[in-house]
């Protein structure tokens, strides 16, 4: 099957669920989060919610056991994806995913290194599937959201669905 064929199926109608780790930012401070909503919905998609959670383990593996539950179809998290003590997103998510979606990581960090040079190798964003939805890891700055929002995530939601429900 050829990729016009894939994507003739792919989903049109996608529920994302936003969660923002920090320990910093609120609804009030948070650019990122508008800015990743503004870009779904711009694209005709739903936000159904935006949670916030602390750089800590116990609350990160709470919301995710929440949200995989939720009816939602992909779940993005952003920040914790660097190689601080204070990053535990990555370390979180990721053995909690039933397939990784390697591509992901391997072409942001490609992407990103375009913008910000060398300094790409510190993300440690990354996707994989679990129960059938799409979980991204993604950074917090607002330049790596538009960038991943841009020219990954969205571009591919429908299909990545298609293929993760098949």
């Amino acid at each position: 099957m050829s990729l016009e064929e894939h994507r003739r199926h792919a989903f049109k109608e996608i529920n994302f669920i936003i969660v923002i780790t920090t320990d910093t930012r609120d609804e009030k401070s948070d650019i990122s989060g508008r800015i990743m909503r503004e870009m779904i919905e711009d694209t005709g998609y739903t936000v159904i919610s935006t949670y916030f959670v602390k750089n800590n383990i116990d609350e990160i593996k709470k919301i995710f056991y929440k949200l995989i539950e939720e009816n939602c179809d992909i779940i993005i998290f952003s920040g914790g994806t660097g190689i601080s003590s204070k990053d535990l997103t990555v370390d979180v998510i990721k053995p909690l995913f039933d397939r990784e979606i390697y591509g992901f990581g391997e072409i942001f960090r490609y992407l990103s290194m375009k913008d910000i040079g060398s300094a790409a190798i510190l993300s440690r964003a990354c996707a994989g599937v679990k129960n059938n939805r799409i979980i991204f890891c993604i950074p917090g700055s607002p330049n790596a959201v538009k960038l991943a929002m841009k020219d990954l995530i969205l571009k591919e939601a429908g299909h990545l669905l298609y293929e993760a429900r098949k």
